[in-house]
């Protein structure tokens, strides 16, 4: 257990989280470790429900496992050792008037308090004192120390300001001295006045506990007696009673550490505004607006790894290592429900059972080690695990360059078929080469800004990165003739090879960015496409209400006149009805032969439709049609071209 805590401890400041677990432990109502015991997903349930109320801040409570070991013994416990636990009942009586939703309504309420143990907490005042006001003997006592203390107080006043001792007096203060009220006075005070010496002070003078007091000392000690003699029958009797309820108390220290995890992790979230996501069953680590939380004012990391092997190459001081760290410390807050700032419904992180970071540089003369022995140490471990994410930083460090990436091309390939995930930086190029035609792994380059000469902490997925040596360097203050100098020296051949790095990295930055300009347009096409579309309905709807308002206003007219002939017969009246009954079945008819007209299939010379763009069908093949539109031929999707028939127009005399 104690090598477990260590690993984890070391691996907290491997990926610099230590200060953020820090702050974390602050929420916590006692300490304890980051594990939560049971079903993650149950555990993510409990804390969704919970942040969506107000809840109050649950009392400190130190680790209660000795108190009932020796609550188990029928031992004694002390006052604040009972405190602790009327804290706790006292807390969950609380949160039963709280209106929380399920699953935490369930919980909470099935928490129920013994009646024994709810007058328990009537016993004790919030400062966790036994209240006097239910003890009417211990109510006495307490009178009596208040008046006592006043009767110290007034009588050391009425001392500091007598006429015989005014001479002797350093000051008029009053100094608490080992537990006392004293005075402190020059030598020579035994002719002013009698007292008893407590204690000398660094300037030579005495700190003097008068013999008027003592008397009133002794009252208030003998008072303090009977005040702990009534506390500690209370405690004799409190404590045979948690006796008689042990298995409940392990119960109910059991569920307060339960909820302090989860109102740690709501607190902390909604204190630094972070979100919580829950561990994914797949092994894929998608993060969108990832902010790892050691880092003031971050560039956001979106970065989607869903392959065995990351292999980040790039610009030197560009953020890969950053980069890795942040991927491992998403895995790690995710495993613990820890939270973080990320966009929360675009992250998606998988859970692995191990967690390993070889990122420092194990040589040292304590460790009696070389670097490149210290990471075949490293990778020799991994051997003995599975299901692992394991991140390296500068993989090939401390040997020969061409050497280590063969020897680390094979070890990779044979630690993946167990189930273990990398992500690799490196600046040798010599792997990169190896391993870029590999569909299972996946490559990323550190961007660098060659207009501004600096890195932008931005990542290109699919890509090689060039390192920007020479460019470091002088951007940190190296001379331009040495940078020149060592240029020559690396080659023309090396160097033309970063160039064409370089450049295809640019290229496709660009092409990936039209073709992000290009989906935004398609986008707002479709959008312009569906506006259009319910446009057309709504105008078909509005049709079919006017021909509705027409044709009951033409019924009510036609009943009307109906009514009129009955009154008053003739023929000349029945014949206008009846010319009126025809044109109003004609738009109808029409309609109806319009509508079998444009069902008929397309051929070649029809007039046609295409969006709002009114044209005529040249020809079509499969899913493709050409149409002619305002004399200019456009090739469009058959789907989208409808034929437009001529309507027969109505007659403007149907007698």
């Amino acid at each position: 257990m104690t090598v477990q805590k260590t690993n984890e401890k070391t691996l907290i400041q491997k990926l610099d989280l230590d200060v953020y677990i820090q702050q974390f432990h602050t929420f916590l109502a006692r300490e304890k470790s980051l594990d939560m015991k049971g079903d993650i997903n149950q555990h993510y349930a409990y804390i969704q429900a919970l942040s969506k109320v107000q809840f109050p801040t649950p009392p400190l409570v130190p680790n209660l496992d000795n108190p009932l070991r020796r609550i188990q013994k029928q031992a004694i416990l002390s006052l604040d050792e009972i405190y602790a636990f009327v804290s706790m009942l006292s807390y969950f009586n609380t949160l039963k008037t709280i209106g929380f939703t399920q699953p935490l309504t369930a919980w909470i309420q099935g928490i129920d308090i013994p009646i024994e143990m709810i007058e328990v907490i009537g016993y004790f005042t919030q400062e966790g004192e036994i209240n006097p006001q239910k003890d009417a003997q211990l109510h006495q006592i307490e009178q009596a120390l208040k008046s006592n203390t006043k009767e110290i107080k007034e009588t050391l006043y009425k001392l500091t300001h007598h006429a015989k001792l005014r001479d002797y007096l350093v000051d008029t203060q009053i100094h608490f001295n080992g537990g006392e009220e004293t005075l402190l006075v020059r030598g020579g005070y035994n002719h002013a006045i009698k007292a008893t010496v407590v204690s000398r002070s660094a300037g030579g003078f005495f700190y003097i506990l008068p013999q008027s007091i003592a008397h009133l000392k002794e009252k208030k000690s003998l008072l303090l007696s009977n005040k702990e003699e009534i506390i500690y029958q209370y405690c004799k009797r409190i404590s045979a009673l948690f006796f008689q309820w042990e298995r409940f108390l392990h119960f109910v220290n059991k569920e307060y550490d339960r909820f302090d995890h989860y109102q740690a992790r709501v607190s902390f979230a909604r204190a630094k505004e972070y979100q919580f996501i829950r561990p994914s069953q797949t092994k894929q680590i998608k993060l969108q607006d990832f902010a790892h939380p050691a880092i003031e004012n971050p560039v956001l990391i979106n970065m989607n790894f869903d392959k065995h092997i990351m292999l980040v190459t790039g610009v030197n001081a560009g953020g890969k290592t950053m980069l890795l760290k942040s991927m491992l410390s998403a895995v790690y807050l995710c495993k613990y429900l820890l939270p973080f700032q990320c966009h929360p419904t675009q992250t998606i992180v998988g859970h692995y059972k191990h967690i390993e970071a070889v990122i420092d540089d194990p040589q040292s003369v304590k460790n009696d080690i070389s670097t490149f022995a210290g990471r075949m140490q490293e990778f020799a471990k991994l051997f003995q695990k599975e299901d692992a994410i394991v991140g390296v930083d500068e993989i090939e460090l401390g040997t020969d360059s061409d050497e280590a990436a063969s020897l680390f091309r094979v070890m990779l390939d044979a630690l993946r078929q167990r189930g273990i995930h990398f992500i690799v930086t490196t600046h040798h190029k010599r792997l990169a080469s190896l391993m870029a035609t590999d569909k299972d792994v996946e490559l990323i380059a550190a961007l660098y800004d060659e207009a501004r000469r600096l890195p932008t902490y931005t990542f290109l997925q699919g890509s090689i990165g060039k390192s920007y040596a020479f460019e470091t360097a002088q951007r940190y203050g190296v001379p331009s003739r040495i940078v020149d100098k060592a240029k020559e020296v690396y080659g023309e051949d090396k160097e033309n090879l970063n160039e064409l790095i370089e450049k295809s990295t640019s290229l496709e930055r660009e092409m990936r960015l039209k073709i992000a300009q290009i989906d935004t347009q398609l986008l707002a096409v479709e959008q312009g496409k569906r506006d259009l579309e319910e446009s057309e309905k709504s105008l078909q709807e509005q049709h079919r209400k006017a021909i509705a308002t027409l044709e009951n206003r033409y019924n009510a007219a036609t009943k009307k006149a109906q009514e009129a002939l009955k009154v008053k017969e003739s023929t000349e009246g029945r014949r206008l009805l009846t010319i009126a009954h025809k044109r109003k079945d004609f738009p109808s008819k029409a309609l109806k032969h319009a509508n079998e007209t444009i069902e008929r299939p397309l051929k070649a010379g029809d007039k046609v439709k295409y969006r709002s763009h009114k044209g005529e069908l040249l020809s079509f093949r499969k899913k493709e049609a050409t149409i002619l539109i305002d004399g200019l031929k456009m090739r469009v999707p058959l789907s989208q071209v409808k034929y437009r028939g001529d309507i027969p127009k109505s007659k403007s005399n149907l007698e």
